[in-house]
């Protein structure tokens, strides 16, 4: 099986490199507000999917829960593995092929780690899964961008130099994908990368909730968790449980 624009992304130490500006301000604050929101007992077990290096795992680990932090990135995953403990692991998995059943307490899809995939089934047999890894009464969140906003604000052609290389991103709108073309030189070798992502509205996310056994019990548009508009927001946070 040919392999994904994900599976060789999100396994490079250059991804890490393009985004290591994002803050661990920004994931602690909105992990701060969700368990203000959701307050989770101590010791609740909780699933981060898409964990990547761990950031959000390991922030909930220091707030007393158990944690589960699953990739499909052997790299990020082993980067991971070198803080676990007692109530934090980290394994690889498809995010689609989950082996949990009924066992967390709060699942979690943080950082538009959602939307990776071509189908829509592929799509809507994660959230099966998602579902099927929760207790009866778990709860799972998931934290997209707007896409609406996205789209409207959509600068197409950005260089960032960081760590002395010279990205150049190239992004448009392709059959109803955000996509990124991410180029650039690194020891006098040529890389080219892309990302290609759903552009998943709330009525999509909807549609895939009723096909998979879920149903949304708050939206929010922001990391403050304020209430979503379309035309402004940045986020899509959605909060489900089974329905």
């Amino acid at each position: 099986m040919q392999r994904k624009w994900f599976q060789y992304w999100f396994n490079s130490p250059y991804y890490h490199i393009l985004y290591s500006q994002r803050n661990d301000e920004e994931a602690e604050f909105l992990i701060d507000n969700l368990s203000a929101y959701l307050k989770p007992k101590l010791n609740s077990r909780i699933l981060d999917i898409a964990c990547g290096r761990g950031r959000h795992s390991i922030y909930l680990n220091k707030k007393g829960y158990d944690v589960t932090g699953i990739d499909l990135s052997e790299q990020s995953i082993k980067y991971a593995q070198q803080f676990e403990q007692k109530n934090l692991h980290f394994y690889v998995h498809d995010m689609r092929k989950l082996a949990y059943i009924n066992y967390f307490d709060f699942a979690l899809n943080l950082f538009t780690s959602f939307g990776y995939f071509d189908t829509e089934k592929d799509h809507v047999n994660a959230l099966k899964s998602f579902r099927k890894g929760l207790k009866e009464d778990g709860v799972l969140v998931i934290d997209y961008f707007n896409t609406q906003k996205i789209i409207k604000n959509l600068t197409n052609q950005e260089t960032k130099t960081i760590d002395g290389i010279e990205f150049h991103l190239h992004k448009f709108v392709a059959d109803g994908k955000i996509i990124k073309h991410i180029n650039f030189e690194h020891k006098l070798k040529a890389y080219a990368f892309e990302e290609r992502v759903q552009a998943f509205l709330l009525s999509d996310f909807e549609r895939m909730f009723s096909k998979s056994g879920l149903t949304i019990t708050a939206v929010f548009g922001s990391y403050a968790l304020e209430p979503f508009d379309e035309t402004k927001s940045d986020r899509l946070l959605l909060v489900c449980k089974k329905a």
